[in-house]
């Protein structure tokens, strides 16, 4: 008798290739939107950009995104509706790994960036991409609404950022660094009520 063969189904895809999977596609049809308008370079948002705006626009990212991640600190320390917002995030997001969390932080600074600041604002407008970016970080409920809100003021900063300097670099890089320090953040500090001592997972 011819011994039983076991079909093995493959397993599940992992959440790191979900998410590049998500986003390479997010960044592909940046691309598409971007070739179909006759923008061949969907980086570089001003063709006579200097050499110098674009070695600076990195550097004016970076600072950004420790501005808005010292902003998000003091909201999380004293205010009630952003450490009830880091506790709904530790809720969703689980158990992640650093390399999940870096892998999260660069696929959404390139994936989104190359959509919303490259493609859609020369395209539609600072504002209308900044909506859009928005409607993309609508929550389960209505305790993640000031994420969306925070979501729109950080499109509009980004979006000026891009415009300021001519290129995604800035933005990219203050994305990826907002990202990946506060998803770090996120998962590792658990913030009790107000008045209590926060605590590290």
């Amino acid at each position: 008798m011819a011994p039983a063969r076991y079909q093995t189904s493959p397993p599940p895809p992992s959440r790191s290739a979900l998410v590049i999977g998500l986003y390479a596609a997010l960044a592909l049809t940046a691309l598409l939107l971007s070739a179909g308008r006759g923008d061949a370079d969907i980086y570089r948002l001003d063709e006579d950009v200097a050499g110098w705006r674009l070695a600076l626009s990195p550097l004016l990212g970076f600072l950004l995104g420790l501005a808005v991640i010292a902003l998000s600190r003091w909201a999380v320390g004293t205010q009630a509706w952003a450490r009830d917002l880091h506790q709904s995030f530790r809720h969703v997001l689980g158990p992640v790994t650093g390399r999940e969390i870096a892998t999260l932080a660069i696929a959404s600074a390139i994936g989104e960036e190359l959509m919303f600041r490259g493609a859609l604002e020369p395209w539609i407008g600072l504002w209308a991409q900044a909506g859009i970016f928005a409607l993309l970080h609508i929550g389960p409920g209505k305790k993640f609404l000031p994420w969306t809100a925070m979501a729109f003021t950080l499109g509009v900063l980004l979006g000026l950022l891009a415009h300021a300097t001519g290129d995604l670099g800035g933005p990219i890089v203050a994305h990826f660094t907002i990202n990946f320090v506060n998803l770090r953040f996120i998962v590792r500090v658990e913030m009790p009520p107000l008045g209590a001592p926060a605590a590290e997972a």
